[in-house]
């Protein structure tokens, strides 16, 4: 017969180990949004401070510059950029990109800097209600860190596809990023097909914001082969890194039985795989 001290013991034991069981299983756990609004922030941030070193007036005159009353940070003309914002001069001082910066000059850190800059008002208004709109959502269902790697990897190789397709553009890569968290929702989609209980609804979302991010990489020319690049990037990305949803935010969400809880399914082998392998190779 056990003594109170041993069964106090065995009592201690048991939940310690069931402490460190939890620390591994995250099912139940709700993650925190934070990395999003601060992406937002820093973007919003650099937005400012592109106009005010682009600073209108002073190469184009008061009358020439959008909203003048806002001095240094008016816009440019609209027949110079119709999407309300600075000029390319300012963008490249910001760390823009193009192929003879980046090749022959060597300076590779604008495959990172470019991820923040926004060629004007709409391009980031549009951008961060996009970000913020599945952002957070991917956040909570499969924390900062895989959506952080998603969004800053997929916005390089949108970058990098952006110089080989149109060297001689200036180009900035907040879209590749964007369209990178789209491309790693439709693999979540794919992956996790029967979790969702409006599948068409579903579609319908993540494509609508696809094409209206799509449609703002044409103005004011042409240059979506970098935000098609960041899309491929961050749906291979989505299969290796977002295969399994996150059980405890959905069952609040979505109360159903979702039956086994098993990890990860032989088919998402198969996909994380084969993406890191494209991945890879490309």
């Amino acid at each position: 017969m056990e003594s109170e001290e041993d069964v106090e013991k065995r009592g201690a034991m048991e939940n310690r180990i069931v402490k460190i069981s939890h620390m591994w299983d995250d099912s139940d756990v709700e993650w925190k949004t934070w990395l999003i609004p601060i992406f937002v922030g820093i973007n919003v941030i650099i937005f400012l401070v592109t106009l005010f070193i682009n600073n209108c007036p002073s190469h184009g005159g008061s009358r020439g510059c959008v909203a003048s009353f806002l001095g240094r940070f008016s816009f440019e003309p609209l027949h110079y950029n119709p999407l309300l914002g600075p000029g390319p001069h300012a963008l490249m001082k910001m760390g823009a990109i193009n192929w003879s910066v980046i090749v022959e000059h060597h300076q590779r850190w604008r495959l990172i800097t470019s991820i923040w800059l926004h060629s004007g008002l709409i391009h980031i208004l549009f951008n961060m209600l996009t970000l913020l709109f599945i952002g957070i959502r991917l956040e909570q269902q499969f924390g900062f860190l895989r959506i952080g790697i998603i969004y800053l990897v997929a916005g390089i190789g949108g970058n990098i596809t952006s110089c080989l397709f149109y060297p001689s553009h200036i180009s900035v890569g907040p879209t590749s990023a964007l369209l990178g968290l789209i491309g790693a929702m439709y693999s979540e989609l794919i992956t996790n097909w029967t979790l969702y209980t409006n599948k068409g609804m579903a579609v319908c979302t993540i494509s609508l914001m696809f094409v209206i991010n799509l449609l703002l990489t044409v103005v004011p020319h042409p240059h979506n082969g970098g935000p098609l690049g960041g899309f491929a990037v961050g749906i291979l990305l989505g299969f290796m890194l977002l295969p399994r949803p996150h059980i405890g935010w959905f069952t609040r969400r979505f109360p159903s039985d979702l039956g086994s809880k098993t990890k990860f399914k032989p088919y998402q082998y198969v996909l994380g795989i084969t993406s890191l392998v494209l991945l890879v190779i490309g």
